[in-house]
């Protein structure tokens, strides 16, 4: 396909419901929007095959993958030009892996958009008006969690200027054929996008069902809510959005860590995305996972990503937490190394592990950092929700807590989920132990660089500083 301003490529796209429910893609001159849009079944369709863009490796297990590398919690090892670069901050915006990641993204907010946009003045006789509404709200979900993923991964965090630093293009309107230059957007800011986020999600909150499968639900735009929050240090907004999350019917914590072995239906899930063998690169259509870095070589796994020594040190120190002892194996590395790898991600016969969004741990270690930090109490003390983590992983109970004792375990429990490079980030610290000026805080290549497609072919962007 011709290079164009990949914005533009994706958001012209429609979406149609394929009969083994994987999303084919078209391009707007080949496929009216009316034509997805005139039957129930179409409409489902594309609610699906939005979902099944949150599927891609790049966008998913890519991301978690380089968070967690860029940061202090694996050594990697891998032989990827590509993740080298990022690994060693030296990325370029020729950066294939990047240029995956800004493409998926955009697509899928240009399926979201389509619903957003197209379905309410659709009108069919069996399709009611609380199921637009649902159907809209899911979109709107998709899309406040798409653009959230691409501002943490493309801009300096809120900290670095108080949210006026640039973030990523706020894509809302769809291509209709002619509008080209409606998408050769400037980046808004980091606080614009916030606001976009914010914004679709306390919209579609009312119309979200409590529970709704493997699909967003209420609890999962309540969830991304407190943990933009947190970024924003906006304490009582998170730890009252975690609160209610944690109060409701619908999650508890697992009483063992099984949830990850492609157990989407587990308590402890609020969202996650649901990989299954035919899902897998080797279906047609299917996901180009990428988790099968984080496992060891000898099965089959990659063995790109092995524990940081780092890490190993932290859990050495708490000798028998189960967020080690169940949760990693030992093997021999890419590099020949003997290690230990994480099994968060076990299934690399098919690559259909489950890619972990939201998860109710992570909202008991936001209420207890919001509450801590604002000195509040909302729901429970900053002690008992940590202390409750610690009991599942098999740890005493702690007499004290301070901050320091819950990044700790922060840490612990979201390690190669993807979290821990914003997590340094936005508390002002080094991405790796000792690092040079390279990986401090607001070094230019601690974020990624806008791809280089996207500056050839969008006169009004602006590129990150050091990024060429």
């Amino acid at each position: 396909m011709k290079k164009i301003n990949l914005i533009l490529i994706i958001v012209s796209i429609l979406t149609i419901f394929s009969c083994d429910s994987r999303l084919d893609v078209l391009p707007e001159d080949n496929v009216a929007s009316n034509t997805v849009f005139n039957s129930k079944a179409t409409i489902v369709g594309a609610v699906v095959g939005m979902y099944s863009k949150l599927q891609s490796g790049d966008l998913n297990g890519m991301s978690q993958l380089i968070s967690d590398y860029m940061s202090d919690n694996v050594k990697f090892v891998g032989s990827f030009p590509s993740l080298q670069e990022i690994d060693q901050f030296e990325t370029l915006a020729t950066n294939a892996s990047i240029d995956n990641i800004w493409f998926d993204g955009y697509e899928a907010i240009g399926a979201a958009n389509q619903i957003i946009v197209n379905l309410p003045a659709v009108n069919l006789a069996d399709l009611s008006d609380a199921e637009k509404a649902q159907f809209i709200a899911e979109a709107k979900f998709v899309r406040a969690w798409t653009h959230f993923h691409l501002v943490n991964l493309f801009a300096q965090p809120y900290q670095f200027s108080n949210g006026a630093n640039l973030g990523i293009p706020i894509v809302l309107t769809v291509f209709n054929g002619s509008n080209n230059q409606d998408f050769q957007l400037e980046r808004s800011t980091v606080n614009e996008v916030h606001a976009q986020v914010e914004k679709d999600l306390l919209e579609a909150i009312p119309d979200l069902p409590v529970s709704n499968g493997a699909r967003a639900e209420k609890g999962a735009a309540e969830a991304l809510l407190a943990r933009l929050y947190l970024y924003r240090e906006d304490w009582n907004n998170a730890a009252t959005f975690a609160n209610t999350v944690i109060s409701s019917s619908e999650y508890s914590l697992a009483t063992a860590y099984d949830f990850y072995d492609n157990n989407p239906t587990s308590p402890e899930h609020i969202f996650v995305i649901v990989n299954t063998p035919t899902d897998g690169p080797q279906e047609p259509g299917g996901s180009d996972e990428v988790y099968v870095n984080f496992y060891n070589a000898a099965p089959g796994g990659r063995g790109d990503a092995p524990f940081s020594q780092d890490l190993l040190d932290l859990f050495a120190l708490t000798p028998g937490d189960k967020r080690f002892s169940d949760l990693s194996v030992a093997a021999t590395d890419a590099g020949g190394n003997n290690t230990f790898f994480t099994t968060k991600y076990p299934d690399i016969v098919n690559n259909a592990s489950d890619g972990m969004v939201l998860r109710i741990t992570e909202m008991y270690l936001i209420r207890a950092e919001a509450n801590f930090r604002g000195g509040t109490s909302i729901g429970d003390s900053p002690l008992n929700d940590i202390n409750e983590l610690r009991a599942r992983a098999g740890l005493t109970a702690l007499a004290t807590v301070d901050l320091n004792a819950i990044s700790i375990e922060r840490r612990k429990e979201l390690c190669f989920e993807g979290h821990r490079r914003m997590d340094l980030l936005r508390n002002n610290l080094n991405l790796r132990p000792g690092g040079g000026s390279e990986s401090a805080p607001g070094a230019n290549k601690v974020i990624l660089p806008i791809p280089d497609d996207e500056i050839v072919n969008n006169p009004n962007i602006t590129q990150n500083p050091g990024n060429f």
